[in-house]
């Protein structure tokens, strides 16, 4: 392999062949090619793109770079949930242990916060003890035994997508369809699933701003999916206001616990729900997705999907205390300041906005080797279509353990009333 030879041919619009695609892939993967090489390849690949035969083995060759699980063992239907992330998106966490309680295994491998979305492994390492960092064998292991088992990338899995989301984050080259497409799936496909339940979140707070653009990815993951025989399903969720009540990673735990003993805010309750129910509908356990979403809200409702919790909390390390007493186990803030919305009613709300506040407090982190404040955070009493009246309570209470008249908690509020846009109410005399 020639590297500029393929780089020029992408770079003119040709179709790469898939031994060409395969040895690039495992140039990047043993570190033969140049960081410059791969750069100019991702380029190219952003602008010209991949056909439907290049993205298929590209993601293949990603997905080959490292191990691939043999989950043969495991009996039960094995089905993944991905989302490209949003605003108090902790669905994972309750919608593994419900799956799992319905009898679809639930390999899942997860991944760390960035910028103002947070990440599903992040907000299971705020119950004290947990971890996320097992081996392959106590992860098949767990997910035969309990029905799931939730952990982080290792190095084993799919180590070529490593090397290329690095430079992606570098060389402006994020965006590219494709080559998101590709790292989500390399990922998930050596986990050993059977099928996949794509949530793509699209709206003001999403990294999918417009449905067109989500619509582009479902098509690439579907595709990919396909190609290596696994049965995928995409959900567009909008992403026009945050999920739930919570932003923040011990605070979003809380909230995901109250949704497994039955209750919770209802669009949490709903969307664990209407994804779970897909999940079933793949794991040939239900005929359809509105039977699959029933069982969901039934596991919640009596405790199974908590028991299942409990005792993966417990199998990684954690307080399976938590589950009872979530306020006593996990960490809290030493201060919480209100804040309250002029009066008015809310028409839309900037979720980014209200993530990248709560980042400012601790809850997120602007580069990877940031460390978190799990008990960071902020819980929104406020909704698109809510009257704030005149002498209403506070709509927004921050969680934080910053000193006394820092300028992050200054601007974090300054983001929070700017998130929100309200059609002014005029009191007359």
């Amino acid at each position: 392999m020639i590297p500029a030879q393929l780089i020029c041919k992408k770079r003119d619009g040709g179709e790469l062949s898939a031994d060409e695609i395969r040895a690039f892939i495992a140039g990047v993967t043993d570190g033969t090619l140049r960081d410059y090489q791969i750069a100019a390849m991702l380029m190219a690949i952003f602008f010209r793109g991949l056909s439907g035969a290049e993205l298929a083995t590209w993601a293949d060759a990603m997905t080959r770079s490292g191990d691939v699980l043999d989950l043969s063992s495991i009996p039960r239907a094995k089905v993944d949930k991905h989302s490209t992330g949003g605003v108090g998106d902790k669905i994972s966490i309750p919608l593994a242990p419900a799956v799992a309680a319905c009898g679809v295994a639930v390999p899942m491998v997860s991944g760390r916060g960035l910028g103002h979305t947070g990440g599903t492994l992040d907000k299971l390492e705020s119950i004290p003890g947990f971890s996320v960092n097992l081996s392959i064998e106590r992860f098949i292991e767990q997910t035969g035994r309990l029905g799931t088992c939730l952990i982080g990338q290792t190095e084993r899995i799919a180590p070529a997508d490593k090397s290329l989301y690095a430079l992606r984050d570098v060389t402006g080259t994020v965006e590219s369809v494709p080559l998101i497409a590709s790292s989500i799936m390399s990922k998930k496909l050596a986990e050993g699933i059977d099928g996949l339940v794509l949530d793509c979140k699209v709206g003001r707070g999403a990294f999918m701003k417009t449905i067109d653009r989500a619509k582009e990815l479902c098509a690439a993951i579907a595709q990919i999916g396909h190609a290596a025989g696994k049965r995928v399903t995409c959900v567009l969720t909008a992403m026009d206001e945050p999920i739930g009540r919570t932003i923040g990673n011990a605070l979003e735990i809380r909230e995901s616990i109250e949704v497994l003993r039955g209750g919770g805010p209802a669009d949490t309750r709903e969307l664990t729900c209407v994804l779970g129910g897909e999940m079933l509908v793949l794991g040939g356990v239900v005929p359809d997705a509105a039977a699959g979403a029933a069982r969901i809200a039934e596991v919640l409702a009596n405790g199974a999907a908590l028991e299942v919790f409990r005792q993966v909390v417990a199998a990684q390390g954690g307080n399976p205390e938590v589950c009872d007493s979530p306020g006593r186990v996990l960490p809290k803030a030493a201060h919480r300041q209100e804040l309250s919305l002029p009066p008015g009613t809310i028409t839309a709300i900037d979720s980014e906005k209200l993530g990248l506040a709560a980042l400012l407090l601790g809850a997120g982190r602007v580069r990877k080797e940031d460390v978190i404040d799990p008990a960071a955070g902020l819980v929104v009493d406020a909704y698109v279509g809510e009257v704030i009246g005149k002498d209403a309570p506070p709509s927004v209470l921050l969680h934080h353990n910053l000193p006394e008249g820092d300028a992050r908690v200054t601007n974090a509020r300054a983001l929070i009333l700017g998130a929100f846009f309200l059609s002014l109410i005029h009191i007359s005399e």
